[in-house]
């Protein structure tokens, strides 16, 4: 695995989504005993849509990890029952959790008792990332040991999209939406600091209906929500496969790299 530096974008690409998941399940896999030896614990934010089921296809049926010391948050969340079909908990629950033994309190979802307040439910989230990253010392921001995103066609990530207000949040540490371009249109969010003071964030794309997003994002300066994921001392990787990464066009990322 290359050395990472603050500030660099890290491109791993894969003939298919099979080999995907195999170096997902390696890259996670690395950066959990690492955490684990460092801290005794692993804390790791996901997102809904393809993620989980790439993320979990080999992880799984890792033994070399311990899920006892996983600590999981999501990335963003619908407001809508934990078993909704919209739930990016239900999704991570059929996908993973129903396969390994993270301790059920260390699941963090969005209080199924607030989903009509998206308010209250973005309060009681920030509440629980206090639990488990404040100390007597206060923190400005969580510190996750790795976040996993998504990106939609439009270049979103989490439930930060294009030229809306939530992008300029500097202080929360997570924010209501209740009208989401995408539904359904209440939802909770990390916000771009959470995101920024991670020590490892990875985006996971995959298929031919990604190049055109994956080549503005790599290959074009701008402001679009996921180009604003930009670690301010940990690192930026992306997990990608061969179709995804077609268009993708820059020198800078030309010699893009297999695990």
């Amino acid at each position: 695995m290359p050395i990472h530096t603050p500030g660099a974008t890290q491109i791993y690409t894969f003939p298919d989504t099979a080999a995907l998941s195999k170096g997902l399940d390696k890259y996670v896999a690395k950066l959990s005993q690492e955490a684990i030896k460092r801290h005794d614990k692993f804390t790791v934010a996901i997102s809904g849509g393809s993620l989980p089921k790439q993320l979990s296809a080999v992880l799984k049926d890792n033994q070399s990890v311990d899920f006892t010391k996983w600590i999981v948050y999501f990335a963003d969340e619908r407001c809508v029952p934990l078993d909704h079909e919209d739930s990016n908990y239900l999704l991570a629950k059929k996908e993973l959790f129903d396969y390994v033994n993270i301790p059920e309190e260390n699941i963090h979802t969005i209080n199924p008792d607030l989903i009509n307040d998206p308010d209250e439910a973005a309060e009681d989230y920030i509440s629980q990332l206090a639990g488990t990253f404040a100390t007597k010392d206060s923190v400005r921001f969580p510190v996750f040991d790795l976040i996993l995103l998504g990106v939609g066609p439009d270049g979103h990530t989490c439930s930060l999209f294009p030229d809306h207000e939530l992008l300029n949040e500097t202080a929360s540490w997570c924010a209501p939406i209740i009208d989401s371009p995408k539904p359904p249109p209440r939802r909770i969010t990390f916000t771009f600091p959470v995101l920024n003071h991670a020590h490892h964030v990875a985006f996971v794309a995959a298929g031919a209906g990604k190049q055109d997003m994956l080549h503005q994002l790599l290959d074009t300066p701008g402001q679009l929500p996921a180009q604003r994921v930009k670690p301010i001392t940990g690192t930026l990787s992306w997990f990608v496969d061969d179709a995804a990464a077609a268009k993708v066009t820059s020198t800078k990322h030309q010699g893009l790299e297999r695990l």
